[in-house]
């Protein structure tokens, strides 16, 4: 149902002026109400989700999402009956204040967090989780250091301020002045405060909070932090997919990684080359020198686009497929997928076997599947078949003759004929005539 509407009040002494847009706003509340009536039910039937990709998701196969943000697998933690007394809370938060771990999954900003239910799943998961990561910013990447700085157990919650939490310090300070006459200054200063950058996790009991201990606490927030004892390397690489892992650890890169991948997996590069393709902008990343094997990794942005390994003697390896995108999808396909319409376009002329390929037929000014009258009773074959040209015939009422094709009216210098050629031209007496057979001169006896 829709709330009541409640008319503003208007002055009478300006009633006129709004008489005709109360009339029209009147009208388009109650069309936005039937309409919202009548289109109700169909808008329920024809309901499409958008990702934040622009990509339309089915809400029934959550598997094309990206690994990091997919939902998890529910641990299998056995706990106590026994409810919670305050010795074992104290000892739980006293236990868990100041603890690090290692981020299993990306943390995301601001005051609500993540919400991991014990034994259960987590809230938000997929395209939420990360909606809320591209609005909020990330507070911490998979692999990063945490430390819990902060625990609360509130009813059947437990909550974790992760590297100072997301939630501003000393904001009732910010308010207060202290000074003597006109001159006032606050206690604390905006400018000087550096804004929140940590997370917040809450671990839900669902209504019961059971009597707990440190290992079980841990292992709970496993899918989440790891609390065992890692390098750097390994606290990264844990939360990447085996194939990705190996990669890594094996000192490979491949096509789709990271920078950071690429470092974790190569280290610092021995040079680096900034240059342009055309209008792309790309770093090379050089590991190595002769005779030793030679790695070129071509970064654009913060991804690998081409990877040449080039070895003394032999043909320089170049790979350009992305090999990594895949592994990061929780169903195996890539982030966008391939386009249909991809046409490949032979440069130069095209070489055809005349023992297996037929010739190509010559060009033609008609459309497809046009016939004309004439190859009408000739069948299929004749379209494309080379024939004489033929000229268009003459028409009884042009004109026959180029003599008497109209001209212009000649000028008076062009009607006077020339002198040389008032006369006809003497035959000259000198010369003699071609036409008739010349006799030889007679030989002197």
């Amino acid at each position: 149902m829709f709330p009541p509407f409640a008319a503003p009040t208007i002055p009478p002494e300006s009633k006129h002026h709004y008489c005709a847009a109360g009339r029209m706003f009147l009208a388009l509340v109650a069309a936005g109400a039937v309409s919202g009536f009548v289109a109700s039910p169909a808008a329920a039937g024809q309901a499409v989700t958008i990702d934040s990709s622009g990509r339309v998701a089915d809400p029934n196969n959550p598997g094309t999402v990206d690994r990091r943000f997919a939902q998890i697998n529910p641990t299998q933690v056995e706990l106590s009956k026994s409810p919670m007394d305050a010795k074992n809370r104290q000892e739980v938060i006293r236990i868990m204040q100041s603890e690090q771990g290692f981020a299993m999954r990306p943390f995301p900003r601001g005051h609500k967090g993540l919400t991991l239910v014990a034994n259960g799943k987590l809230d938000p998961a997929g395209e939420p989780y990360l909606e809320m990561i591209t609005k909020e910013g990330t507070s911490a990447k998979p692999g990063d250091r945490l430390v819990l700085t902060d625990v609360k157990i509130e009813n059947s919650k437990m909550i974790f301020d992760i590297n100072g939490g997301p939630d501003r310090k000393h904001r009732f300070l910010s308010h207060i002045q202290i000074g003597t006459g006109q001159v006032m200054n606050p206690v604390v200063q905006d400018g000087d405060e550096q804004g929140p950058t940590g997370a917040r996790l809450t671990l839900d009991f669902k209504g019961r909070m059971p009597e707990l201990t440190g290992s079980q606490v841990k292992a709970l927030l496993a899918p989440l932090v790891s609390f065992d004892v890692k390098t750097p390397i390994q606290a990264f690489t844990d939360t990447l997919p085996p194939k990705l892992k190996d990669a890594i650890l094996n000192h490979h890169v491949m096509v789709g990684m990271s920078t950071e991948m690429v470092m974790f997996a190569m280290g610092q590069p021995q040079k680096k080359i900034r240059e342009m393709e055309g209008q792309m902008p790309f770093e090379e990343w050089i590991y190595g020198a002769p005779p030793k094997d030679v790695q070129f990794v071509r970064i654009n942005g913060n991804r690998v686009i081409r990877l040449e390994i080039a070895k003394v003697g032999e043909t320089p390896q170049i790979f350009e497929k992305d090999e990594v995108e895949g592994l990061m999808r929780t169903d195996g396909t890539p982030l966008m997928p391939p386009s249909s319409n991809t046409k490949t376009v032979a440069m130069g002329d095209v070489v055809r076997n005349p023992d297996t390929q037929a010739p190509a037929p010559s060009p033609s000014l008609r459309n497809p599947g046009e016939q004309l009258p004439q190859d009408q009773d000739q069948g299929k074959g004749s379209a494309g078949t080379m024939r004489p040209v033929q000229f268009p015939k003459q028409k009884p009422d042009d004109y026959p003759d180029a003599s008497k094709l109209p001209r212009q009216k000649p000028t008076d210098e062009e009607s006077q004929p020339a002198a040389d050629d008032a006369q006809p031209a003497q035959p000259d007496a000198a010369k003699p005539d071609e036409s008739k057979p010349q006799t030889p001169p007679s030989q002197p006896n």
